[in-house]
């Protein structure tokens, strides 16, 4: 393996971990690999190889002391992104599995929580990398998460604040450049209101350097009747998502 690769750690909440299934109204299934756009390391489950990326994405990274998830990944965005990414670069992505359902920004702090096993599975990663004598160009995250804090009502302050410090950790660790993906609406019978945490998203970009919005079509979904519970997505949402997100972060790599 001798080529270049940019390395993406896949970090956030459900909507990144994946919940994707289908439907008769909507079934598109996650999209097959292109060849050789991209690989999963397996920081925990087996971390002596890569594998070719493949749906339902991470569903083997469970981390009994940390991210742990078992049976709840369905079908994530990431192929797509993946796909997405590689046609606009050429470049393949070596992506690393971090996301657990429920989580919120509290919990990513890097006190013994979801983010200090998101580090460890960067510095195996990086360890495995080195070892394989393999060339990373760039390191990235792309970060979709924020609904958890809606039901909590967290304020935009907090939010700010407590985003700041994990990407500052992340920052410390080589990551490059956070690639964001706005959350959507709510879609059940409780009411809550996740406007305010999308508004704070939507500033982060403007005020932190290194952080890129790369899509806010989540919002959207619900209107169009792509939503397949009260915080999900069918795949055909992950898959356009993934998609735009792929397409805006390789345009940002190349310029870059």
């Amino acid at each position: 393996m001798e080529k270049e690769y940019d390395l993406f750690l896949f970090l956030g909440q459900s909507n990144m971990a994946g919940r994707g299934v289908t439907s008769p109204q909507w079934p598109e299934t996650a999209p097959a690999l292109t060849p050789g756009a991209g690989y999963e390391y397996r920081a925990v489950s087996d971390p002596g190889r890569l594998y070719p990326a493949s749906e339902p994405f991470g569903v083997h990274e469970n981390n009994p002391d940390g991210i742990c998830e078992p049976g709840m990944k369905t079908g994530s965005m990431v192929t797509a992104f993946i796909n997405a990414y590689y046609a606009r670069t050429k470049i393949p992505v070596i992506g690393v599995s971090a996301s657990k359902g429920g989580s919120a920004i509290g919990q990513w702090q890097g006190d013994g929580d979801y983010l200090s096993d998101a580090l460890m599975r960067l510095e195996r990663t990086e360890r495995f990398l080195k070892e394989q004598e393999i060339t990373v160009r760039h390191r990235y995250m792309l970060w979709c998460q924020g609904e958890t804090d809606g039901d909590l009502g967290t304020s935009p302050e907090d939010y700010k604040a407590r985003f700041t410090n994990m990407f500052s950790q992340l920052r410390e660790k080589g990551i490059e450049t956070c690639f964001l993906i706005a959350i959507g609406e709510y879609n059940g019978q409780k009411g809550f209101d996740y406007s305010d945490i999308r508004r704070t998203q939507l500033e982060l970009p403007k005020e932190l350097p290194d952080v890129v919005l790369v899509c806010d079509a989540f919002h959207t979904m619900r209107a169009r009747g792509l939503m397949k519970d009260d915080f999900h997505y069918y795949q055909a949402a992950y898959n356009e998502v993934g998609t735009m997100a792929g397409n805006a972060a390789g345009e940002f790599v190349r310029r870059v």
